[in-house]
């Protein structure tokens, strides 16, 4: 089938890679404009188009999408894998096959903007990719295919969501492919059981020290590589972007954020119910580095405390 592409995030690549590579026809990528980005504010292309111009496809982006980028293609399916514009009711009417979506999570379970990130915070041991035909409601038309995972114990959401990608670019073909020789077998949503997964925001990286420390370790995984989870070590802002479950725990009084072991290679601090102890860390305006390589710089000490991140301060 001739396929118009509608993508932005990383998330979006290995979909467009593979297709190329199949039996389907790119005949249009479509991106949004290249948009400011980190603190010079250069203006960056997206992952998307990063790929297209390498893979030589063509491409358009629109500031507002409209049936004009339709015009002249002859696109019978239209894809969408994390493009995150909103698609209205004319662009989903725009192809003999409709359009469908690519979305990393088992619908109707966490529609939204931040299906993988939520899944973590919630402690969910599986997850997968569904490709479903889009309507005009968020996350909610028919269901084509899904495939299941399960994730795995210390696995972030950088990882999970390069995993569900590449899931999602060889679950993408087999759709298509089904779709296009009239084999695809749509099936309505459950209402009932959907959740959310809305865009994630500064503060909910925010590390409180008084959750259990399962909690906090899972809030580090799901908030990488945005926001970051956000802590403060003597008035400095820190961010933590790889910790464990420790195997102590706290002792009567101690105060959650206390640290209670620091060696050369080892920071662990106190939460509600047991530790945390951290790997990797940023301190404000720095790379991010081991947490050897903090300690030497930094002379943390037993007893010293951890406490909520200030986000006005970014690293």
């Amino acid at each position: 089938m001739r396929v118009m592409f509608f993508g932005t995030a990383a998330f979006a690549v290995p979909s467009l890679e593979r297709l190329v590579r199949s039996s389907h026809e790119v005949v249009l990528c479509v991106t949004p404009p290249d948009r400011p980005q980190g603190r010079g504010l250069r203006h960056e292309p997206s992952p998307v188009k990063r790929a297209a111009e390498r893979l030589g496809l063509p491409l358009v982006q629109p500031e507002r999408l409209d049936t004009r980028v339709c015009e002249g293609r002859a696109a019978e399916v239209g894809v969408v894998a994390a493009y995150g514009q909103l698609v209205t009711r004319d662009i989903l009417d725009a192809f003999p096959h409709g359009m469908v979506g690519v979305h990393p999570s088992l619908l109707p379970k966490y529609r939204g903007a931040a299906p993988v990130a939520w899944a973590l915070l919630n402690g969910e041991t599986r997850t997968g990719l569904t490709i479903f035909r889009m309507n005009e409601r968020l996350d909610a038309g028919e269901l084509i295919l899904q495939e299941p995972v399960a994730i795995e114990p210390q696995e972030d959401a950088v990882a999970l969501t390069a995993r569900l990608a590449l899931l999602g670019a060889e679950t993408l073909v087999r759709a298509l492919d089904a779709l296009a020789g009239g084999r695809a077998g749509l099936k309505p949503q459950d209402d009932s059981q959907a959740t959310y997964a809305p865009k994630l925001t500064k503060e909910q990286g925010r590390i409180d020290w008084a959750q259990p420390a399962e909690a906090v370790a899972r809030l580090v995984r799901a908030m990488s590589p945005w926001p970051g989870a956000a802590t403060a070590y003597r008035g400095a802002p820190l961010k933590i972007w790889r910790a464990a479950v420790g195997n102590g725990t706290p002792r009567a009084g101690q105060m959650p954020g206390t640290v209670v072991c620091v060696e050369p290679d080892r920071l662990v601090v106190v939460a509600l119910d047991g530790t945390l102890e951290m790997t990797e860390v940023q301190p404000a305006g720095r790379r991010r580095v081991g947490v050897r390589e903090f300690l030497a710089g930094h002379r943390v000490k037993v007893g010293d405390r951890f406490e909520t991140g200030d986000r006005r301060q970014e690293t």
